[in-house]
């Protein structure tokens, strides 16, 4: 029902910046809520940013002041915008779309593959 597309992880240099996006493809008429999870290695996976349909965001204490997440809604995706990067940045990062109207009906949430950032010199 929902495709999950995820473009623009790789190596970064500590204090180098990296652009995440993620396109949700379907029949799909609107999205609740679009955000980004991370989980580094040994540790369970964590809310990095979430926005709603009317933009509203927030972040996990970590990453505020350093990564902005935005999205476009008519094209049905999702960006997360990482300045700054540490090395405690470094994990696989899922996009998530949650409250999915579309054709079939109505969906809670879906999940990308996954796209591996790593912070390193």
């Amino acid at each position: 029902q929902v495709q999950l597309v995820e473009s623009g992880g790789g190596l970064v240099q500590p204090g180098g910046s990296l652009r995440l996006s993620c396109a949700a493809s379907g029949s799909i008429f609107s999205i609740n809520v679009m955000g980004w999870y991370r989980q580094a290695p040994g540790k369970q996976r964590e809310l990095v940013a979430g926005i709603t349909t009317g933009g509203t965001a927030n972040y996990a204490d970590s990453v505020k002041g350093r990564f902005t997440i935005s999205r476009d809604s008519a094209k049905n995706t999702v960006y997360l915008q990482m300045n700054s990067l540490k090395p405690e940045d470094t994990a696989v990062y899922y996009c998530n779309v949650n409250g999915v109207r579309g054709s079939w009906g109505f969906s809670t949430g879906y999940w990308g593959q996954g796209t591996q950032v790593t912070v390193s010199s």
